[in-house]
């Protein structure tokens, strides 16, 4: 089913994301609160939500979108080449500039978005971020209504598990396996929000972000036993 599907109908992404502010004495006291109550169960006894905050990130309640990259297929019979593009800085503005890429340019019934584990994080995320932001969901995020099938969703994990739902693969884990440059090259999730709020380094992490999209895009390459991109295939714009 998956090589039925033409490589250039499918947007590439991923996503980093940071705590909403830089430190946990920055949320106001209702926030703190129910920053507490939401974590409850997965801080240990002795952790406090102070501690904890550094993690706020992977929540959409309490993080914010820094950076999403996309990448995309041209000409895939003749001259291959792989375009990959970052929308990164103000949440709200490079929510609005990614709607707009989908509402012009992957709005098709055909087009897919495909991300590792986006299902359970990188789509719904955006989605909320979205709302929070006051931004009209485009249909490829808006799945008020519709049924499993139509949802234009691909998950590189999703696929790697082949219907075992107890099994986790990481990125860098799945890629080491199959042959991929590791995108976990310079800094790994963990780490985004010191280089952002400390180091003040966006671009290292758009390129950071970068490289997991393209690991993203080789990984259903390989899926499809197909030739990974090679350097002079890939277009950074």
């Amino acid at each position: 089913m998956l090589n039925k599907i033409k490589l250039e109908n499918i947007l590439f992404l991923d996503i980093e994301t940071v705590p909403e502010v830089a430190t946990f004495d920055e949320l106001s006291e209702q926030k703190k609160e129910l920053f507490a109550k939401k974590t409850e169960y997965q801080r240990k006894e002795e952790i406090s939500a102070k501690d904890f905050y550094e993690r706020a990130g992977i929540w959409a309640e309490f993080g914010k979108i820094i950076c999403i990259s996309v990448g995309y297929f041209v000409n895939t019979t003749e001259n291959r080449s792989f375009r990959i593009t970052s929308f990164a800085g103000d949440e709200k503005q490079l929510l609005i500039d990614f709607k707009q890429l989908l509402d012009k340019h992957f709005n098709k019934e055909n087009h897919l978005l495909c991300g590792h584990n986006g299902k359970e994080f990188d789509f719904p995320y955006i989605a909320r971020r979205m709302i929070i932001n006051s931004i009209s969901l485009p249909s490829k995020l808006n799945l008020f209504g519709k049924k499993p099938w139509e949802v234009a969703h691909l998950d590189t994990l999703e696929l790697w598990k082949f219907g075992d739902y107890k099994h986790y693969t990481s990125l860098n884990l799945l890629t080491n396996i199959l042959g991929i440059p590791s995108p976990k090259q310079d800094i790994d999730g963990s780490q985004v929000a010191k280089v952002f709020y400390e180091d003040n380094d966006l671009e290292r992490i758009v390129k950071y972000c970068e490289r997991d999209t393209l690991a993203v895009a080789q990984l259903i390459l390989r899926f499809n036993n197909l030739e990974l991109l090679s350097d002079n295939e890939i277009i950074v714009v």
